[in-house]
């Protein structure tokens, strides 16, 4: 196993450390620099850098405002109420058991964890909703299933709701808009009643690319079944047959637990990486660069960069640093199972950082 590992590292490293067909490298940005500085005013901000023609879905849209007014009045999903409390009342239950879980049990709930996030990260975000690579059938069944051992929603609802974010960012018709406040972003709008704006924006995006793809369409599909067989009874099974761990352990601290701590992490990227840390690429946009996020997200707390940028594979300027989602991608691009990766230039990167940074980057 160990020189499996060393194997896709070193693999890994060479492919990223040349260019290659496999990744794409383009800076229309830099075309545009070279034919005047009057030129390059002309160029909206959203569309200079687009290097993904077939993608628009997910660029910022400046010219939509909120319309004027109060906002409608809250509609409370009690269902979804009354189920994230009996859930984190049972992860509460579940940190009191950890201390007499057994090492396999803890050591379970990780890797599930790690799977489940890779399932969003390098799935659910970087491949569906934002198509910044390509992936060979055996890598999205693998993200397919992580995604679905997650379970925030289908692929299909993620993404819409993603790409409305990215379109939409904070207005109304961003699902959590962070200008609501800390809870709302974090959990409060699975709370609540949809706001009139995303429904109607939402249901207004392209989404025909997942619509074509049939394991995002197979997904969807059979999500409940799917769920309730990868996010609950597997991880509750696995360490009560297979070495002998108690029932209660295995339920409250590998499944209950486990998917708190994961939709927790995940909500971070939504709620804290848009309230707190630096804006070194656009001081003119909420989110931020957040590493204590991208430490439990595997990567995706870079948020400043990544709203700057959406079409970049990686979601951040540092490669690898506290981000092993990019890890796992190159490594799958070194087995051949992912290619054709989306990477702005550092000629893009640092003319953004000058025009339109807080100043907090090194560079600057």
């Amino acid at each position: 196993m160990t020189f499996l590992v060393l194997g896709l590292v070193k693999a890994a490293a060479k492919m990223t450390s040349s260019c290659t067909t496999t990744t794409t490298i383009i800076s229309p940005l830099s075309e545009v620099m070279q034919k005047g500085r009057e030129k390059l005013k002309t160029v909206p901000l959203y569309l200079e850098e687009d290097i993904r023609p077939e993608m628009k879905e997910d660029i910022y849209d400046p010219s939509y405002k909120d319309e004027e007014g109060p906002l409608p009045k809250l509609e409370y999903v009690w269902r979804n109420i009354i189920l994230m409390s009996l859930l984190h009342l049972g992860a509460v239950y579940g940190l009191v058991l950890v201390p007499s879980s057994k090492f396999y049990t803890l050591l379970w709930a990780f890797v599930y964890y790690v799977v489940s996030i890779t399932g969003i990260g390098a799935g659910a975000h970087r491949l569906w909703s934002h198509r910044t690579y390509k992936a060979r059938l055996p890598l999205r069944v693998f993200l397919i299933i992580a995604n679905t051992m997650a379970f925030q929603n289908d692929v299909y609802e993620w993404s819409r709701d993603h790409r409305a974010h990215h379109k939409f960012t904070e207005t109304h018709a961003d699902p959590h808009n962070s200008r609501r406040g800390f809870f709302f972003s974090h959990v409060g709008w699975l709370l609540v009643r949809k706001h009139p704006a995303v429904k109607e924006k939402g249901g207004k995006l392209d989404m025909s690319d997942l619509k074509a793809e049939k394991l995002v369409m197979f997904q969807r599909r059979y999500y409940k079944s799917g769920v309730l067989l990868l996010c609950f009874i597997l991880p509750t099974l696995v360490p009560w047959y297979c070495w002998g761990e108690t029932f209660l352990h295995s339920l409250y601290v590998a499944t209950f637990l486990r998917y708190a701590l994961t939709l927790n992490v995940t909500w971070l990227v939504n709620s804290a990486a848009h309230l707190y840390g630096f804006r070194p690429y656009d001081k003119n946009i909420d989110p931020r660069e957040n590493p204590l996020v991208s430490v439990g997200t595997l990567g995706e707390g870079f948020h400043n960069y990544h709203h700057t940028f959406p079409y970049d594979y990686a979601a951040s300027e540092h490669g690898w640093h506290i981000n092993s989602t990019t890890f796992f991608i190159d490594c799958m691009a070194a087995l051949g199972l992912a290619y054709d990766r989306k990477k702005v230039s550092k000629a893009a990167v640092l003319a953004r950082i000058k025009r339109t940074g807080d100043g907090s980057h090194k560079s600057g």
